[in-house]
């Protein structure tokens, strides 16, 4: 029998469609109370604040990028190569989807400029550990210099997001994953082969 979703899990499924369609400051918390369809007191005995909506939202949304990396290891168990190509060509599907409004974490991170603010910290909090995870691929891989290279795909990855999420119609799918591909190379010994032979 299917297991019956909590009031939390829904809050939260509401919540995260909502923060990541509309915006985390554009979204009041009657709006998400009345979309779930859960009562007020039940709201905040789960959530004791906005703020810690937010939380569990980037803890949501990075358990997603997370279980991406999982993914692409148990897909290619012994080739790092193959992880980190299969994991980064990823963004190209979802940018080209009608309903990609680009990374929840950088998006709450520019609603939120206050270092200080929870939501500011979980978020740059998670895309290192997110990057982290990609720069010990890299050194897997025999990437020559896997934080440089790290550093690298980090400041194209995060540009071709906030381009394909401003206008779609600019963000060109073949030239990104080009670009990967040169940086990639440049890198690591081999790896254009391993590529060649990697469909996403």
């Amino acid at each position: 029998m299917e297991k019956k979703e909590s009031a939390k899990e829904r809050i939260l499924r509401t919540a995260s469609a909502l923060f990541y369609s509309e915006g985390v400051r554009a979204v009041g918390i009657d709006r998400i109370i009345e979309e779930s369809g859960v009562a007020k007191a039940s709201f905040y005995r789960n959530f004791a604040s906005k703020d810690d909506l937010v939380v569990a939202y980037l803890e949501y949304r990075h358990g997603i990028n997370m279980d991406n990396m999982d993914k692409a290891k148990r897909h290619y168990p012994d080739n790092p190569v193959k992880q980190l190509y299969e994991l980064l060509h990823g963004l190209v599907v979802r940018a080209e989807n009608v309903v990609y409004r680009g990374c929840s974490l950088m998006n709450t991170s520019v609603e939120f400029p206050d270092k200080d603010h929870p939501g500011n910290r979980k978020a740059a909090a998670f895309r290192q550990e997110l990057w982290d995870g990609i720069e010990a691929i890299a050194r897997e891989a025999g990437a020559k210099d896997a934080k440089a290279l790290s550093a690298q795909l980090r400041m194209l990855i995060s540009g071709a997001i906030m381009v394909s999420s401003m206008d779609r119609s600019v963000f060109n799918a073949e030239e990104f994953s080009n670009t990967l591909r040169l940086l990639i190379n440049q890198q690591i010994d081999g790896a254009d082969t391993a590529m060649r032979k990697l469909s996403v």
